[in-house]
């Protein structure tokens, strides 16, 4: 049997490769080939998942709704031209007798729709969250998307309903179950995203009464735009705070450590000998900065022994917030200006994830902020078990990657 993944982003080509190594470990025999829509497909490159069609960065890096002059930028760089040739592509393979996995949002599946082919569909950008909790509306909710009813509006719910879907994956509970209202057969099964990120405890010595976590995002040149304004995060909470602290950054791999390193000397920061701070992060090349007693750790190779270490995170990024939070942690995040994370985009992960993320408008506010979260350890006890609960356990990928095995022994059996 063959398997088609289609995915929109470098989240969900991340998502999508979680599932394709489960698939592996219980039968290495299936032959998986990819259609990354968004950027280029490292992730699946790194699987040696062959593409189907051609792929092309393009300028906006996938986030075209938050800002039509990206929509813009991205058709003057073939962007109409490209997605006819994906299209075209899949057409084709859907001649095949094959099954599509789409990951993202309406776009990969609509492409599995009109492939022909039978597909399913890991619903990563959409919750329920954004519209309501489990008791009630949010406030500010439309009149519009009260009306729809779900997230998940009745054009991409046809979809989903589709004879030839065999099976929906949302990202939590609460959006499983509206659509299973609407007879649409979703499975609550958890969130990828999740999967292989709990790592043991880290041996340390003379361990910092806070560590905090710094996320900058990972596309340029937005990244460095966030991190400029958490450094100025970080002299506010080293000013504020009078106990010892620690802050590491995991930067992309993808990025240029040195990139993020020259801002640190305008701030006081200066290099420091690796055995300056006793932490085993499995990371060979990280940098050790000092100012004053604070350290600051930079890590490239270590996101999941990062994310795990730290009690709290300063973040302006989207997917590693989103895993952080779902690790039971508490997020202060800033609105920044990028494509990305902008204000638009800051707002509606606040509602996604709720009281896990602490927003703030300005870097200075940071400070202030953390010390209403440590005068508050009931409110860090009910952010442990919101953001567990937004996120979901881990074990997703398996879960989905046995579901599709069945599928795949139900056709062959049928053929």
């Amino acid at each position: 049997m063959k398997l088609l993944f289609i995915s929109n982003g470098h989240g969900e080509d991340i998502i999508a490769v979680k599932v394709i190594r489960q698939l592996r470990q219980i039968n290495p025999k299936i032959s998986m080939v990819c259609l990354p829509m968004v950027g280029e497909g490292f992730a699946y490159a790194k699987e040696n998942i062959p593409f189907i069609a051609p792929v092309k960065k393009m300028p906006s890096g996938g986030f075209i709704y938050m800002d039509n002059k990206q929509l813009w930028q991205d058709v003057k760089n073939g962007l109409i031209t490209l997605t006819l040739a994906q299209l075209k592509a899949v057409k084709l393979w859907g001649k095949n007798e094959g099954l599509i996995i789409a990951v993202g949002d309406i776009l990969p599946l609509l492409f599995a729709w009109l492939s022909g082919a039978n597909y399913g569909f890991i619903g990563t950008a959409k919750s329920e969250y954004y519209l309501r909790d489990e008791e009630n509306w949010l406030t500010e909710t439309s009149k519009i998307d009260r009306y729809f009813g779900s997230i998940y509006y009745p054009w991409e719910r046809f979809l989903m309903k589709n004879k030839r879907c065999f099976g929906v994956f949302p990202r939590d509970t609460i959006t499983t179950k509206t659509l299973q209202k609407y007879k649409i057969l979703a499975h609550d099964f958890g969130n990828p995203m999740m999967d292989d990120l709990t790592v043991s405890d880290l041996p340390v010595d003379n361990e910092p009464l806070l560590k905090i976590l710094l996320l900058p995002g990972s596309r340029l040149p937005e990244a460095l735009h966030n991190w400029q304004l958490i450094l100025n995060a970080v002299d506010a909470i080293i000013n504020r705070q009078s106990s010892d602290l620690i802050f590491m950054a995991a930067i992309s791999p993808s990025l240029s450590l040195s990139d993020f390193t020259e801002y640190l000397s305008t701030h006081n920061w200066q290099l420091a000998p690796l055995n300056s701070v006793n932490i085993l992060i499995n990371d060979s090349k990280r940098i050790v900065f000092t100012n004053k007693r604070v350290k600051l750790i930079l890590c490239q190779n270590a996101y999941s022994e990062c994310l795990n270490y730290c009690d709290l995170s300063v973040a302006m990024a989207g997917t590693a917030t989103e895993q952080f939070i779902g690790l039971g942690k508490p997020v202060i995040a800033i609105v920044g200006n990028g494509p990305q994370y902008n204000k638009q985009f800051a707002m509606n992960q606040t509602r996604l994830l709720g009281i896990s993320v602490q927003l703030v408008n300005k870097p200075v506010e940071v400070a202030e902020k953390l010390q209403e979260l440590l005068s508050q350890p009931d409110l860090w006890q009910l952010i442990s078990v919101n953001g567990k609960k937004r996120l979901g356990e881990k074990g997703a990928g398996e879960k989905i990657a046995q579901y599709i095995i069945k599928k795949i022994e139900s056709s062959t059996e049928n053929t």
